[in-house]
């Protein structure tokens, strides 16, 4: 029997000079990398995981900060914070242009849903733990 939820993971991940990670998707634009947690595989790793392989860029995750969930497409989101470590930005099929922006440019790239407030809310570490209920059908998202 297939799994009734969802759990993804993504990480908001901040360099050096204040940047942030993004790669820009086929789908819904501008993003920070994240995707589903894999059988066996812990949120946190999941979030590592997903943003080597949407981005090219090894990550440290230095924080776990909320959840955002899905209650219409019966989706957990798991969000970290991270910070880059090594690797070199890569584009895949996944993600059409990936790069480091400052943060007020990242902010008016995304566009994407409540993309955009996850950002801000990972970023404001007075508002840990995270925890927004939303609901959009599965089709729709």
């Amino acid at each position: 029997m297939a799994p009734k939820h969802i759990v993804s993971a993504a990480a908001i991940v901040v360099n050096e000079r204040n940047e942030i990670l993004l790669i820009r998707g086929p789908k819904r634009g501008w993003e920070m990398p994240g995707g589903q947690v894999e059988e066996g595989e812990s949120m946190r790793d999941a979030a590592i995981r997903e943003t080597k392989e949407e981005s090219g860029i090894d990550i440290e995750v230095t924080k776990f900060c909320g959840v955002f969930q899905n209650v219409g497409a019966s989706i957990c989101n798991t969000l970290f914070l991270g910070r880059p470590v090594g690797g070199e930005l890569t584009t895949t099929p996944e993600s059409l242009e990936v790069g480091f922006f400052p943060i007020d440019t990242a902010l008016e790239m995304v566009s994407w849903g409540n993309f955009k407030e996850r950002i801000e809310l990972c970023l404001d570490e007075a508002s840990h733990p995270i925890y927004v209920e939303f609901s959009i059908p599965l089709k729709e998202c």
